[in-house]
């Protein structure tokens, strides 16, 4: 029973570990701010500005939906961001992870001393592929206002 426990805790922490996001430090990281004032950018802001660290994640075992991957990405983006001390991140791409779902059917059979025996399954895999991302952890000294997104016209 214990090694059963041991497994299943083992599983669940390998489980977090592959959620978790990444940094590599490129510059000099600053004290932790808000998530909220970090931006996105995708394009080098105007003015400049000093790069801090190269950032990874993906989206998560368990989420579904691509607009739920990509805000899980960019979420998970800003909050590494902000713990370096960065007011933006330069987006620099996203793909889609390897996997996905699928089904398996088996069948089995055999004979031993007289007496025969069958068996068969079905197996599904129901977890979703990961949208993976990448951006550039930096400081942005005077970063420009933020516009307010354009309504579509009807």
């Amino acid at each position: 029973m214990r090694a059963i426990r041991v497994s299943l805790l083992l599983l669940v922490a390998l489980a977090m570990a592959g959620c978790a996001t990444s940094h590599v430090l490129t510059g000099t990281p600053r004290p932790p701010i808000d998530p909220a004032q970090v931006r996105i950018y995708h394009g080098p802001p105007p003015g400049g500005y000093e790069e801090i660290a190269i950032l990874e994640t993906a989206s998560g075992a368990f989420t579904y939906g691509e607009q739920n991957k990509t805000d899980a990405v960019l979420r998970k983006l800003r909050e590494e961001a902000a713990s370096l001390g960065a007011n933006g991140v330069l987006f620099q791409g996203s793909a889609d992870g390897y996997g996905g779902g699928g089904v398996s059917v088996g069948a089995g059979g055999g004979r031993i001393g007289g007496s025969s025996f069958g068996g068969a399954g079905v197996g599904v895999n129901i977890s979703p592929r990961q949208k993976h991302a990448s951006g550039i952890a930096i400081y942005v000294p005077n970063p420009p206002p933020q516009t307010a997104p354009v309504p579509p016209e009807e």
